[in-house]
């Protein structure tokens, strides 16, 4: 790598929602800001194969546990952003109050950048609404579910791909819209730069190496923002010497709960419209509508091979469980973490009242699928490694701002709170003294 870069005030690991929301900050305030992805930034097209390269190569964006609980992760500019479903959750105020936390002023700032509202009623599928209206039968609290989207960008037109495999048309926000934003204020980003640690001298933070088109690359800072996700962070603390990274978290483990209806064909419904959050019992129930291929993937993966061509009539309900904190990661980032019995009674007690749902719908032939899990976190917690300025204890200048670094398990999509919590860093970074110099701050070691 040729190219110098001099005279950053910031470095950001990570482009995700919480690096990307530190980046775009920084850089409108001013800051000189770099920012570092492992992964790629492809133009997204919408496409089943774009999706599988980035979100299911197994050991690398698909990791399995010990019991083949398979969990994924993007790895991509806009990190799992640009696959999530664009659901957006309430964020744990009183859980982070209690680690001296406290973003109700920051989160209410991100509501009004980026695009957060229940689906209109013309949007929101037939099948949705049937499960919707089952659900307030059977006596359960069925709401709307706020989204991450730009529903007047919506057309009858739009790929149903594109809200689950990589939105071109940008009708689902996500954390690439930021990165975007970040680089037209100034900001450097470096794609394909695969971090291998953090450069710490005396206990202080002063930059970081990477590796970049085959070559090892350093660059230096003075403030270091590590949003790599729940497994990169910590996998890159760990490597830096902070060996307390990666121990006892949570990632949120799912199934889906499939039937089949005659007479119900909508092609083009979005998932998780609605639901209902069933907090004493630990887990949230939506619908999970998918498109073709993902459908014909979940009916192989549970062996109804019958059922491969039969997504017109599909109806699925899913329920992700608020597991247990335990496990490990491994120095590579593997993941070490077993179900325990009460979280797996979780899930089977969501899945008998899923059924319920289901079957006064009028679905029949129905089943759940193998356990995946998502947004893993609570690897780099507040409180533990982190102080409440998300800053790294006994470490100076080295911040932390994704899923990694939420204390306690809660069982929700996190978007939202991570947003608050880069929005609150951003501020906190922007006020420190920017950054002059006029030495070379890349250095590349061939």
């Amino acid at each position: 790598m040729n190219k110098q870069h001099n005279n950053y005030d910031v470095i950001v690991v990570g482009t995700g929602p919480g690096g990307a929301m530190v980046a775009r900050d920084l850089a409108k305030s001013g800051k000189k800001v770099l920012m570092l992805e492992r992964g790629g930034k492809p133009r997204l097209r919408g496409s089943f194969l774009q999706y599988l390269l980035y979100q299911c190569i197994p050991g690398h964006s698909m990791l399995f546990t010990p019991q083949l609980l398979g969990m994924v992760r993007g790895l991509i500019t806009g990190g799992s952003s640009i696959f999530y479903y664009g659901t957006c959750f309430p964020v744990p105020f009183d859980i982070l109050k209690s680690y001296g936390i406290d973003i109700s002023s920051d989160v209410d700032e991100v509501k009004k950048e980026v695009p957060i509202a229940p689906l209109q009623d013309s949007i929101m599928g037939a099948k949705a609404k049937l499960i919707m209206n089952s659900a307030r039968q059977l006596g359960y609290k069925w709401e709307k579910l706020d989204k991450f989207m730009y529903q007047d960008r919506w057309t009858k037109d739009q790929k149903h791909g594109d809200f689950f495999y990589g939105d071109p048309n940008d009708v689902k926000w996500s954390a690439r819209i930021f990165v975007d934003e970040a680089v037209k204020n100034g900001a450097t980003l470096i794609n394909n730069a695969l971090v291998k640690k953090i450069i710490i001298i005396d206990n202080t933070a002063k930059g970081v190496e990477f590796k970049n088109n085959g070559k090892t690359c350093k660059a230096y800072a003075p403030k270091i923002v590590v949003a790599a996700g729940g497994i990169g962070s910590p996998v890159i603390l760990r490597k830096s010497g902070i060996a307390e990274a990666g121990y006892n978290y949570f990632f949120d483990p799912l199934i889906s709960v499939t039937g089949y209806i005659k007479g119900v064909k909508d092609e083009k419904e979005l998932p998780m419209s609605a639901g209902a959050l069933l907090h004493d019992e630990g887990y949230v129930m939506t619908d999970m509508a998918l498109p073709k291929m993902l459908n014909t993937v979940f009916a192989l993966a549970a062996l109804r091979f019958h059922r491969l061509f039969s997504h017109k009539k599909c109806v699925r309900i899913m329920i992700k469980a608020r597991d247990t904190l335990g496990g490990r990661l491994t120095n590579s980032g593997g993941v070490r973490k077993w179900l325990i019995k009460e979280d797996r009674e979780k899930l089977e007690k969501g899945y008998r009242r899923a059924k319920e749902i289901l079957e006064n719908a009028g679905a029949k032939g129905i089943y759940k699928t193998w356990r995946l899990a998502a947004h893993p976190g609570g690897t780099v917690k507040v409180g533990e490694i982190l102080d409440s300025d998300l800053q790294v204890k006994n470490v100076n200048n080295l911040y932390v701002c994704d899923c990694s670094v939420i204390p306690e398990a809660w069982g929700l999509p996190p978007t939202l709170t991570i947003l608050g919590l880069g929005k609150r860093l951003a501020k906190k970074l922007a006020g420190a003294k920017a950054h002059r110099t006029d030495k070379k701050r890349l250095r590349v070691a061939n």
